[in-house]
Parts: C-alpha cells; structure tokens; sequence
C-alpha cells in the first residue's frame, strides 16, 4: 500500500496544481501529443510535425495537426524552422518545460511524504 500511497499523494498534488494553474488547459490528445514531443526532446532527437503526425494511435494526421497547432496558440509547444523550410521542428515551450519541473517536484513531494492511505 505505501507505493499506491505515493502514487495517491503525487495526483493528489498535481491536481491541487492543475486548480491553480494560468496556463491553458490540455485535452487528454494533447497531454500525450505533449508527452510524446517532451520524451523526443529529452532524448536530444528532432521531431518534426511530420513525425508527430505519423502516431496514429492518437489520431489521423489531419487531427494531429489541428491539435499541433492549438498548442501552439496555447503556449505548450513551438514550430521552428529548418534548413528546408518545408519542414517545422517541434520542441516544448518554456511554459511546457516549467510544467515538466512542476510534476518532477510533485513526484519528489510524494515520495517524501509518509502518509498512507
């Protein structure tokens, strides 16, 4: 039970964040499009919209981009040009990283704690 009790205190935690939090909300499309870019971009790989669009499992390719520009408007992610200027890079957003370090800090939170459930 302790480790479900971490687990309970870190969504507990980002939940009272979520409530607090100025920036815009996320669709549940675009919480994992926005897991995907930040696991892409941790590994110091290029990701191209194209790339993004090739997830079906998310949705079609007409869908993911709508959803690929939403974020941006929203503050989640940037575009940026290549050398083909046909082509946009996909990286997160300052907000989009501060939200990474905000759940890093809600997980290090919950594993401190010694509540049980």
């Amino acid at each position: 039970m302790k480790r479900a009790a971490v687990y309970f205190n870190f969504i507990q935690d980002v939940k009272s964040r979520e409530s607090s939090q100025r920036t815009p909300a996320l669709s549940p499309i675009e919480q994992r499009l926005l897991e995907i870019v930040a696991i892409i971009n941790t590994r110091h790989e290029r990701l191209s919209v194209k790339d993004l669009m090739s997830h079906s499992e998310i949705g079609s390719p007409a869908t993911i981009h709508q959803y690929i520009h939403a974020m941006v408007d929203k503050g989640w992610i940037r575009l940026t040009t290549t050398e083909d200027a046909r082509r946009k890079q996909v990286a997160l957003s300052g907000t989009a990283m501060k939200y990474f370090d905000k759940l890093g800090t809600a997980i290090t939170k919950a594993i401190a704690q010694k509540n049980t459930y």
